[in-house]
């Protein structure tokens, strides 16, 4: 029940908890560790109490046995003052830190105060705090037991914390180490403003700030801890750490980031001249490392375009489903038909089954690359856009498509279900071959018109003639805009639309013949991505449809003429008294574009049908006990799922452990990003502007700022307002008729949102890489679509 330190190390989680067992191993390593002893679980379980509760075992009585192994430890230490450590099995793990939640008592000294806290040290395990924290990471009670880590009192005069990895860049050649005057409880609880140093591997004081030692903690007399302040505490000379043992401390950091194999949080002390480290653990929520290097036009647009299709870090399921074969595999698939590989392809970076960062794609020539001028051209002669939906490789496509949505998933055995997700992929493989050979005529079109525009000095710009409402997307929009001007001549209705929630207003839209039939023709599209497995339909989330509804039903036009058509009205007379020649190119032009558009809306038609089989799988595994809820499935990876004969089998046991696992990394990477924006989108000299990016919709506007994350929100943007957003999608249009400008994390001048954005006539400004966490909801801004910058503005310039 109690041994020494020595005869621990990183295998011994169960008997040590976390922090005994990666001191033991610290020690094993010849790390310069104080001396010590474990109160192993094998204590913790052999104390009886009346209820698992912080009360029950701070009163505990000790066996016989227990105290005289205490007390015999105790004595070999010396019997001086000790710093008492909970150390709990489930702590001090990748995704799982546990900082904070269990206790810690320094300058204990004397058998019944360290007997008490002990005892105090296991009550720890079940305050309010920690059993909401181990509730949350669905850790059951049975699961966890607590040791305690006896050792030697280190009475610092300088201690802190270190980290291997800068936790704020997530850059592993930085070591950051924060110290303090005194104990380092003082900078481990925030008491004080510690003094910072940024380390390269080598130990060279890259970057000092100074601290203000608001507060010093030290050792009292007999036990326990003063905090010395005020005029205390600034009496106390603390000076910059010597370069010796900053370099020694970066030395010891990059040991123990080896030994562990992966960036350390290590609390350390320093007494008398000697460094002592006194704890270590994994870093929890540390980013990515930053991308290296310069990014070329290409690699940043490409990052550009797919970071505005992850408004969510991708879960395994889109790993081994949608990724590989949704639009990001069908556009590899394109771009290697020509000769270019790794456009799309090992972009997502994945560490213990969980997505850690996104990679700039580098794309590389194969020797196909030299016949692509001549592939490009004789696939434009011979697959004419205009014609693709007659192909008969489509017409096979939809067929089967309507034959493998009409099976109940419901209604079939394991193995026949089992077996249905890899049957939707393989769908999708003909939509990628109609792009292969529709592309190249599209891509021409749109070449061949910017030189005739050019060459004709017309003064038009290509996006002002590309809109003429023919497209997929601009058809589901005209159909939510006849659902808005349904409601608007319902006055019960219309008074439900501005009270209540898009949830609410459900049931009565779905009695509704024209709503049940816009999620009959447009169900299959994605709600927030079209590369994530994850991002639920339109037919399976209709609130967000209603959502949309509501917002057209509030703008301030009262719906009006669908904008596509609009605005190519108002192109008409224009384009009308062009050559014949340059009108027809502009046609072409135009198909073009609704057959690049409506591609991808027909390429996610087997969503629908991947997700209702994937969701079954979880039902049943969730039924058979394996995991806690359906939607578990997509912390699994589908070939973890298919090897299963049965969701009771045996092997399915270990899943529930991998869930855990992955649920808790993602928990712990939740307020990280993929990358860091700004390296996709350069920083631009703003100036007074409080952020700026890329002019992509002329004008000026003011109005509040409305910060929009997502689907479920879009019933807060009112008439009026800025539309401050991380990325969009088609879904996000009908935004845009409401709102007086546009601001976005990512995406550029040929984005959704930019053309969208000049479709309704409104100011944007694109690749801002942090206006969505940089502005504040309801600020009043000033949007210039002109100069790619947004300025804070007065009531004065809102009444302008």
């Amino acid at each position: 029940m109690v041994a020494p330190l020595t005869d621990f190390g990183r295998e011994d989680l169960a008997r040590a908890g976390g922090k005994g067992a990666n001191l033991g191993e610290l020690i094993r390593a010849g790390m310069p560790v104080p001396d010590g002893f474990v109160v192993t679980t094998d204590a913790y379980a052999a104390i009886r109490v009346p209820d698992r509760d912080r009360a029950s075992y701070e009163r505990a009585e000790l066996p016989a046995a227990l105290e005289r192994a205490l007390a015999d430890a105790y004595r070999a230490l010396g019997e001086g003052a000790v710093a008492v450590r909970s150390s709990a099995t489930a702590e001090d793990l990748p995704g799982a830190a546990f900082a904070g939640q269990q206790d810690t008592y320094l300058n204990v000294v004397g058998h019944a105060e360290l007997r008490d806290a002990v005892r105090r040290c296991w009550g720890s395990l079940w305050t309010d705090r920690a059993v909401a924290y181990r509730d949350r990471l669905g850790i059951a009670p049975e699961e966890v037991r607590i040791a305690v880590v006896v050792q030697r009192m280190v009475d610092a005069d300088v201690a802190g914390v270190m980290f291997t990895a800068d936790p704020v860049t997530g850059d592993r050649d930085r070591i950051v180490v924060e110290a303090g005057a005194g104990l380092g409880e003082a900078v481990v609880s925030g008491l004080v403003t510690p003094d910072r140093y940024v380390l390269s591997r080598d130990g060279a004081v890259q970057q000092f700030t100074p601290g203000r030692s608001e507060v010093v903690v030290r050792p009292a007399a007999g036990g326990g801890l003063v905090h010395e302040t005020g005029g205390d505490a600034a009496s106390i000379p603390v000076l910059e750490l010597p370069r010796p043992q900053l370099a020694e401390l970066a030395r010891r950091a990059a040991e123990v980031a080896a030994l562990f194999g992966r960036p350390q949080d290590i609390e350390w002390a320093i007494a008398a001249g000697r460094i002592w480290l006194l704890q270590a653990r994994p870093m929890t929520a540390l980013p990515p490392p930053p991308v290296r290097g310069h990014l070329n036009p290409l690699r940043r647009r490409l990052a550009g375009t797919l970071l505005e299709f992850l408004p969510w870090r991708p879960y395994p399921m889109d790993m081994s489903t949608w990724v590989p074969h949704g639009p990001a595999g069908l556009m590899a698939k394109v771009t290697e038909s020509i000769g270019l590989r790794g456009a799309f392809e090992g972009f997502l970076r994945e560490r213990d089954g969980v997505v850690t960062q996104l990679v700039p794609p580098r794309p590389h020539p194969t020797p196909r690359i030299v016949l692509a001028p001549f592939l490009i051209a004789s696939r434009a002669r011979r697959h004419d856009p205009a014609r693709w939906e007659a192909d008969p490789r489509y017409v096979r496509y939809r067929d089967r498509v309507r034959e493998l949505a009409a099976v109940d998933v419901a209604e079939l055995e394991w193995n026949e279900l089992v077996g249905m997700p890899r049957h939707a992929l393989a769908l999708v493989e003909p939509v990628a071959d109609l792009r292969i050979d529709y592309l190249p005529a599209s891509g021409v079109a749109f070449v061949r018109l910017i030189v005739a525009l050019k060459l004709a000095r017309t003064g038009l710009a290509v996006s002002d003639l590309l809109l003429d409402g023919r497209s997929a997307t601009e058809r589901a929009n005209r159909d939510l805009e006849a659902l808005a001007a349904l409601v608007r001549a319902d006055p019960g209705l219309a008074r439900r639309f501005a009270a209540e929630e898009p949830r609410d207003l459900v049931p009565a839209m779905q009695r509704i013949p024209q709503f049940t039939a816009l999620l009959a023709e447009h169900g299959h599209r994605e709600s927030a991505s079209p590369l994530l497995a994850t991002s639920p339909t339109w037919g399976e989330a209709p609130e967000i449809v209603v959502g949309l509804v509501k917002v057209l039903v509030a703008a301030p036009d009262g719906g009006g003429e669908d904008p596509a058509r609009r605005h190519a009205s108002r192109e008409r007379p224009r384009i009308e008294a062009l050559s014949p020649r340059l009108q027809r190119r502009i046609e072409r032009a135009r198909v073009a574009t609704a057959f690049r558009e409506d591609s991808h809306y027909e390429f996610t038609r087997p969503l629908p049908i991947l997700r209702a089989a994937l969701l079954e799988l979880g039902r049943r595994l969730a039924a058979a006990g394996v995991l806690d809820d359906a939607d578990d499935i997509w912390h699994l990876r589908l070939e973890e799922v298919e090897g299963l004969p049965a969701p009771g089998a045996p092997a399915a046991a270990s899943l529930r452990a991998r869930v855990r696992a992955r649920s808790a990394r993602r928990d712990e990477l939740a307020g990280t990003r993929l990358i860091d924006p700004r390296v996709v989108f350069p920083h631009r000299d703003s100036g007074d502007a409080l952020v700026a990016g890329e002019p992509a919709g002329t004008g000026r506007a003011t109005g509040p700022a409305r910060i929009i994350t997502g689907p479920a929100e879009f019933g807060r943007l009112q008439p009026g307002e800025v539309l401050v957003c991380p990325y969009t999608n088609p879904s996000w249009t009908p935004l845009f008729q409401r709102a007086v400008a546009v601001v976005v994390d990512s995406g550029g001048i040929a984005s959704h949102a930019a053309i969208v954005a000049r479709e309704y006539g409104i100011p944007a400004v694109m690749g801002t890489a942090v206006g969505s966490s940089t502005l504040r909801d309801g600020q009043l801004v000033t949007v210039d679509g002109d100069t790619g910058r947004v300025t804070a503005a007065d009531d004065t310039a809102a009444a302008r």
